[in-house]
């Protein structure tokens, strides 16, 4: 459907933008080739690679047709709104659309386009900042709050994202001093041999509870047995459909994590909370990593009390979470109560090297610090950006 989609789109933009240009006949021919080009990048990468999650050329190429596809996808976006404004007018008889969807108007759709991927693109390949949460737990003993967790998600190491970036996002993670670190997937895009030296940076994370993580949906287009071993080998404990219980003092937590939804496409089996409670003791608090979070549900009647997922990154620019929200029942960032359950889901680390853009919608190092609480809403979740 990604492909599907992305033809749509050329289409219209090949007819509403190119087609309409008051240039000559050849000049349109080229820039409807060059159009074609980039809408067809991932089918270009996948012909070439064998896949489109992770093209192993220099990162600069990598920039650069990152920055051309955003700018193709403003394209669309903004023609579609400035259509959609003149049809609305000229319903209302104000105006005559023919006459205001001139070639200065292109010429702005296009530069505005251009500057806003440059712009979106320089922002996605930061080093991410530091979002902290507050959160009530459900059961959490007293003694227990205040506890810390950093979150991180969807860093999607590869090419784009590479060892120096690892070691900026470490670097931040290990200075916030937290109990745990929890991963909850996507952390790469590549094989072990293709990403083996930027990910040695991950072995530096630390915590007195340890690092945990889940493989996200990357991780089983790249051979999900050979990145659960590599990460095991990084210091990581991977927990895949089964939990941990984490000690302080006298007091239990609960970490479980399961599998994600495209484990069965690859021959492994797909998430299973039962199974990754099987034997947990009860009246323990639970906090559940899933990279997806559209289950939350699910999880909130199995007694969880707080969900961390990532996948979503975020839905990347303001507006586009109103589209990803359809395919994640509506999760798409930051906090939600679902039941008695908290889900929180971060707008990711990173993200995905074939769309590298973000507009409005930060990338982010979560931490979270638990807090006791009898009843849902005795605490107000508070979220700042340092």
């Amino acid at each position: 459907m990604f492909h599907i989609y992305l033809t749509v789109a050329y289409l219209y933009v090949l007819w509403r933008f190119i087609v309409p240009l008051p240039v000559g006949r050849g000049w349109r021919a080229l820039l409807a080739v060059g159009l074609l080009i980039i809408s067809k990048y991932h089918l270009i990468l996948i012909a070439v690679y064998g896949t489109m999650f992770s093209p192993e050329v220099p990162r600069a190429a990598v920039l650069v047709a990152g920055w051309l596809f955003c700018a193709f996808v403003l394209v669309m976006v903004l023609t579609l709104v400035t259509d959609l404004i003149c049809a609305a007018l000229a319903i209302r008889r104000t105006v005559v659309m023919k006459d205001v969807f001139d070639g200065r108007l292109r010429s702005a759709i296009a530069l505005a386009a251009l500057l806003l991927s440059a712009v979106g693109v320089y922002q996605a390949v930061q080093v991410p900042g530091v979002h902290r949460v507050e959160v009530t737990v459900q059961h959490l003993p007293r003694s227990l709050d205040g506890l810390r967790i950093v979150q991180l998600t969807d860093l999607h190491i590869s090419r784009l994202f590479q060892a120096d970036w690892v070691e900026g996002v470490v670097s931040r993670a290990n200075a916030l001093n937290a109990d745990a670190i929890l991963i909850t997937g996507d952390l790469i895009d590549g094989t072990v041999e293709a990403r083996k030296n930027d990910v040695a940076p991950l072995s530096k994370l630390t915590a007195p509870l340890g690092v945990i993580a889940i493989p996200g949906n990357h991780e089983y287009y790249f051979d999900a047995d050979q990145w659960i071993a590599e990460f095991k080998r990084l210091g990581m404990q991977v927990l895949v459909n089964e939990h941990v219980i984490l000690r302080k003092g006298a007091d239990q937590l609960i970490v479980a994590g399961v599998t994600d939804e495209a484990a069965p496409a690859y021959g492994h089996k797909g998430p299973d909370l039962a199974e990754a409670l099987a034997g947990a003791p009860k009246d323990v608090p639970t906090i559940l990593l899933k990279h997806r979070p559209q289950d939350a549900p699910d999880s909130a009647a199995a007694s969880v009390g707080l969900q961390l997922s990532g996948h979503t990154h975020g839905g990347m620019i303001t507006g586009l979470d109103l589209v990803a929200g359809y395919a994640n029942q509506g999760f798409i960032s930051g906090h939600y109560d679902v039941g008695k359950m908290r889900l929180y889901v971060s707008n990711g680390t990173a993200l995905w090297n074939g769309f590298p853009i973000r507009l409005g919608v930060p990338a982010e190092i979560t931490e979270i610090v638990l807090r006791a609480s009898p009843t849902l809403n005795e605490h107000p979740v508070r979220r700042t950006f340092l």
